[in-house]
């Protein structure tokens, strides 16, 4: 059964247009999955760094004469990215890297209003369903928590390693996927059931949403020690399966933190589970849950594994990279729409 056929009148009771509001929060989990994209294309081409400053309001308008873009570049020059890896770049260098921060940065702007706005607008026409307005708070709070959370992170890139802390990098991944999942829960909610659905009751769906969640994580620990770039064949890594060296640093646990090999190796064993657990739920949920979701996960698991594979023998092109990331996005959409379904199929027989 689609999605479509199960949806909620155009209102509910009350006067709440949950469609409408659903509609808006699909909408925006799209910008930031689109975020989430352009963020990684930012690390792939080492433009994070770019912008030495956070500038909430006048941030908007970037450089808009030479004397202006002649000044930015300075400030550039200040850091030690310029200092220990671009020294000699020239102005139209310094652009091309520019651009592409200031992009993803104008992008999280955009995500605050489109966000911001239109829940002012429902809430005082009254069309917010009911138990809907705590949660859009709290969806409006981790945004901007995100915000000052990228921040975070750029600073670590502006002293003595011009790089940012893997941590950091990680965190700010994290959170945009939670926010993007919890955007999506809420849509599907609303787009099926007029009010929130609640996130017991998913099974071995919610489990497979869980580990990929924590896959994607696992990548963002991967991009930021640019582990991705040593090892590069497959599927066996320095001629063996499970490599020497993957315990070498002390103590123990550090290495699935901090040693570029075992953070690569866990990616890789990750997502074998991921695999696994996919093709497990999907033969559990068989005449239980939406096809399409079923057939959709299927595919976007083993493209997303071919995309992974390519990216490593490949040394991680930009594309490739970037689709990657992309298709992580993809299959973390598509594991939390089938826990969504499982969730709310619990709930109603309840």
């Amino acid at each position: 059964m689609s999605l479509a056929a199960q949806a909620m009148p155009a209102r509910s009771t009350a006067g709440s247009n949950p469609r409408a509001v659903a509609i808006w929060l699909f909408a925006v989990a799209g910008l930031v999955a689109l975020m989430v994209v352009i963020g990684g294309l930012t690390r792939l081409t080492e433009s994070g760094l770019s912008i030495v400053e956070w500038k909430l309001v006048t941030g908007i308008l970037p450089p808009l004469s030479d004397a202006a873009w002649a000044a930015e570049f300075e400030k550039y020059k200040q850091f030690p990215e310029y200092q220990k890896i671009n020294i000699g770049m020239t102005l139209e260098g310094f652009k091309g890297i520019f651009w592409l921060e200031y992009l993803h940065r104008l992008l999280g702007r955009l995500i605050g209003v489109a966000f911001f706005l239109p829940m002012v607008w429902f809430w005082l026409r009254r069309q917010i369903p009911a138990g809907m307005k705590p949660h859009l708070v709290a969806m409006f709070v981790l945004g901007g928590s995100q915000g000052a959370l990228g921040w975070f992170m750029v600073k670590s890139g502006l002293v003595d390693h011009p790089d940012v802390s893997h941590y950091r990098l990680t965190a700010h991944l994290g959170l945009a996927l939670l926010i993007f999942v919890y955007l999506l829960w809420g849509a599907l909610s609303l787009a099926r059931r007029g009010r929130m659905t609640g996130f017991a009751g998913g099974g071995i769906a919610g489990w497979l949403a869980g580990l990929v969640f924590l896959q994607v994580l696992s990548g963002g620990l991967v991009a930021g020690m640019n582990a991705g770039l040593a090892h590069n064949t497959w599927p066996l890594m320095d001629g063996a399966f499970i490599p020497d060296g993957l315990l070498i640093a002390d103590p123990w646990w550090i290495n699935f933190f901090e040693n570029a090999m075992t953070v690569q190796f866990q990616h890789r064993m990750g997502a074998y589970l991921v695999a696994i657990l996919a093709v497990v739920t999907v033969l559990r949920l068989k005449g239980r849950a939406a096809t399409g979701l079923r057939h959709g996960l299927l595919t976007a698991v083993a493209l997303q594994i071919v995309l992974g594979i390519m990216t490593l023998l490949h040394h991680v092109p930009v594309s490739l990279g970037t689709l990657h990331q992309a298709g992580a996005v993809l299959v973390l959409g598509i594991a939390t729409a089938l826990w969504h379904d499982r969730a709310l199929r619990s709930q109603k027989a309840a």
